[in-house]
């Protein structure tokens, strides 16, 4: 165990020093394509920069307006039958958005019904199975330019239903 500390403080100098290396066996300025990097990285965050306000001024909306309880109301019944839980209506559709704002839904299942409960262990499962899509979509396609996404979105969506009915099986089957 002891080794595996002492690589782990030590992998990102080392890292580092072979990077300079390898610049300066074969003559590159390390220096100036790094402050060209970080010029071109900058002019990426302002291009994106109004996309991801909008992003979290909606999940804002959202979450302190009470949408997402009146459409985990409004399913519950459905939900229900298939041995979905209602109260994972919410985190389900805030993971399209948000993953900080997920969490922050997590955190309050786990404050609510434990995290060794069903509905905590699933929606731990659900978490590592789904992908925040529209925030992934919007920060990858406005940095390059994408306007014409074809059928990343419908392929996204059904990867995270597809996701989530793997997750509640696996945790019916494991928990149920």
């Amino acid at each position: 165990m002891r080794a595996i500390s002492v690589l782990s403080d030590l992998i990102l100098p080392l890292v580092i020093v072979y990077i300079l290396s390898c610049g300066y066996s074969k003559k590159i300025n390390v220096y100036e394509v790094f402050i060209e990097g970080a010029k071109e990285g900058f002019k990426i965050v302002m291009d994106i920069l109004p996309t991801l306000i909008g992003l979290m001024m909606a999940v804002g909306i959202l979450r302190s307006g009470g949408t997402l309880e009146l459409i985990s109301r409004a399913v519950s019944p459905i939900v229900r039958r298939i041995g979905f839980p209602p109260e994972a209506v919410p985190i389900s559709l805030m993971r399209l958005v948000s993953s900080s704002a997920s969490t922050g839904i997590l955190l309050d299942i786990f404050k609510n019904y434990g995290p060794d409960s069903f509905i905590g262990r699933f929606v731990s499962v659900m978490m590592s199975c789904t992908e925040t899509v529209f925030y992934t979509m919007s920060v990858y396609f406005m940095s390059v330019k994408v306007t014409k996404t074809r059928y990343t979105l419908a392929g996204a969506l059904a990867a995270n239903v597809a996701g989530i009915a793997a997750s509640l099986t696996l945790c019916q089957y494991l928990w149920g």
